[in-house]
C-alpha cells in the first residue's frame, strides 16, 4: 500500500465548494490587497488565540523578521534561538544584522533547552526565539522567567504549532509576540505563502502593520523604512475557510499520533508529549537508529517519510562564521542523525497508519 507523506488534494477536495466560493467573492470584489478578508482573518486569528492583535504578513519568515524588528532588535544585538529548526528562524535575525546565538535542545522534546539559554545570556542579548517544533510548545515558563530576569523579549516561532497549548494557553500568546506560517503543508495552510504576527502588545502590532506596508501609515507618507510584506486577500479568504476546520484537523492528527504510539512505542522512540502541553503534530517524529536506511526502506515500499532536519543550523555553511564546530551542541547533533517524520495528515486512514507501522517493524525485525 502506498502512503504519501501528506496529501493536500484530499483535504482541499472536501471543502472545495467553500474555497471556490471564497475565491470567487474576492475576484468579484476586485480588492486584492489588504481587503476585508485580511482584516477579518486577523480578527478571527486573534480571537482563536485569545489575543488582542493579529497582523497578516506575506510569510512565516516575514512574521519572525518583522516581529523581532518591532520588538526592538537592532544591528549588533544577539538573539538566542535553537539550531534545530528551519533556516527562517535564524535568517530573520540575520536580516536585521543581529547575531543568531544557538542554544542546545532537549533531546526528548526537540525544543530549545532553557538551561542552555541561560548559559548564552550576555549584555548583548536582546531576545529569545523559542521554536515550538513539530507542533509542541517549548518550556515557556522557564524561558519567560529567564527573559524577565534579564529584561529581554521573547518572540515565539509558532510556524508549526498553531493550536498548540502550554499550561492551557495558546502558543504565540505567552511571549511578547508569536509568529505563524500559513505555508500549504502547515496545520492551517493556504494556497501559497502567508504568515501572521499575534501579540498583546499594541506597540508591536502597530509597528508590524507599518513595516509590512513600506513603512507607511498614510498613503505616500513614510514613517520608517519598511517592507512589502502584505498577506494577499485570496490567501486570507482560503485560510478563513480552513480555520473553521482547524480544531477537527488537530484532533484527527492527535488521534493518528495515539495510534502510532500504540503500534510503535516498543520498537522506536515515539514523540514525547509534555503533560502540561497540547501537541498538534504538524509532524509526528520518531527517533531511530539507522534512520537513513529506514527512510530508504520505507520509500521502496511507497511510504513517504521526511527528515526535519538533517543538518542543524550551527553546522551549516551559511553560519560557519559564528564559530560553532561539531560537538558544540551535542544534544542537537545526536538528534539530527536519528529523527524521522512519518505521515500524520488529518485524512490519513487507520489501515495506512498500520501499514507504516508494519513496515517499520519489518525493518527493525521486531
Amino acid at each position: 500500500m502506498s502512503v504519501q507523506f501528506f496529501d493536500l488534494k484530499i483535504q482541499n477536495s472536501k471543502i472545495r465548494s467553500e474555497i471556490d466560493a471564497a475565491i470567487s467573492n474576492v475576484v468579484d470584489g476586485a480588492h486584492f490587497i489588504l481587503g476585508s478578508n485580511v482584516s477579518d482573518l486577523e480578527n478571527e486569528i486573534a480571537s482563536y488565540h485569545g489575543a488582542k492583535y493579529a497582523v497578516g504578513v506575506a510569510s512565516g519568515t516575514d512574521a519572525i523578521h518583522l516581529a523581532i524588528r518591532a520588538a526592538g532588535v537592532k544591528e549588533g544585538d544577539e538573539v538566542i534561538t535553537t539550531p534545530f529548526t528551519f533556516v527562517a528562524t535564524a535568517e530573520a535575525i540575520s536580516y536585521i544584522g543581529a547575531k543568531p546565538v544557538f542554544a542546545d535542545i532537549n533531546d526528548e522534546t526537540f525544543n530549545i533547552d532553557p538551561a542552555s539559554i541561560q548559559r548564552k545570556i550576555n549584555k548583548k542579548t536582546k531576545a529569545i526565539i523559542p521554536v515550538h517544533l513539530y507542533g509542541q510548545s517549548a518550556e515557556m515558563d522557564e524561558i519567560i522567567k529567564i527573559a524577565n530576569a534579564n529584561g529581554i523579549k521573547v518572540i515565539e516561532d509558532s510556524a508549526q504549532a498553531i493550536g498548540a497549548k502550554y499550561n492551557g494557553k495558546h502558543v504565540s500568546t505567552i511571549g511578547d509576540a508569536g509568529c505563524i506560517s500559513f505555508f500549504p503543508t502547515k496545520n492551517l495552510g493556504g494556497f501559497g505563502d502567508g504568515g501572521m504576527v499575534v501579540t498583546n502588545d499594541e506597540k508591536i502590532a502597530d509597528t508590524v502593520r507599518v513595516l509590512r506596508g513600506h513603512g507607511s501609515r498614510t498613503t505616500y507618507h513614510y514613517d520608517m523604512v519598511g517592507f512589502n510584506s502584505r498577506l494577499d486577500e485570496i490567501q486570507a479568504a482560503v485560510i478563513r475557510v480552513k480555520l473553521r476546520y482547524l480544531e477537527n484537523w488537530i484532533e484527527a492528527r492527535r488521534g493518528n499520533a495515539r495510534l502510532y504510539n500504540e503500534l510503535l512505542s516498543d520498537i522506536v522512540k515515539t514523540p514525547k508529549e509534555m503533560k502540561n502541553a497540547r501537541h498538534v503534530y504538524n509532524q509526528y517524529t520518531i527517533k531511530v537508529k539507522k534512520r537513513n536506511e529506514l527512510q530508504k526502506f520505507l520509500k521502496d515500499k511507497g511510504i513517504g517519510a521526511m527528515i526535519y532536519y538533517p543538518l542543524s543550523l550551527h553546522l551549516q555553511k551559511v553560519y560557519e562564521h559564528l564559530g560553532y564546530i561539531k560537538g558544540s551542541l551535542p544534544a542537537t547533533e545526536k538528534v539530527q542523525d536519528e529523527v524521522l517524520s512519518l505521515p500524520i495528515f488529518p485524512e490519513l486512514k487507520e489501515d495506512q497508519i498500520r501499514e507504516v507501522a508494519s513496515a517499520i517493524r519489518e525493518f527493525t525485525g521486531k
